[in-house]
């Protein structure tokens, strides 16, 4: 059974910086492509970013543009999101996902909280 734990998160002030892991129980972590998404509180959960297996493409949602940047390390087996520049609207449970063809498979997450 493939593990995804999520790690990083916590509380910050507006403005400041995050950086959250992914880390993988999955050997062939390498050949999934891997992505973060967010839940906020009353709200549906949605697509933050996504980085193909080899790292080669990269998505960003249109409101973490310029602020976020999604990166791998298939070494270890891990994935990370550096968050700058948080904002409040930012504030959510944060989960990443691999996938590979019909198989998808996500972590618990980790929980962010931008104060004002």
């Amino acid at each position: 059974q493939v593990q995804l734990v999520e790690s990083g998160g916590g509380l910050v002030q507006a403005g400041g910086s995050l950086r959250l892991s992914c880390a993988a129980s999955e050997r062939t972590f390498s050949t999934y492509s891997m992505g973060w998404y967010r839940q906020a509180p009353g709200k549906e959960r949605e697509f933050v970013a996504s980085i193909s297996w080899s790292g080669g493409y990269i998505n960003y949602a249109d409101s973490v543009k310029g602020r976020f940047t999604i990166s791998r390390d298939n070494a270890k087996n891990t994935g990370y999101l550096q968050m700058n520049s948080l904002k409040p609207e930012d504030t959510a449970i944060y989960y990443c996902n691999i996938g590979r063809g019909s198989m998808i498979y996500w972590g618990k997450g980790t929980l962010v909280t931008v104060s004002s």
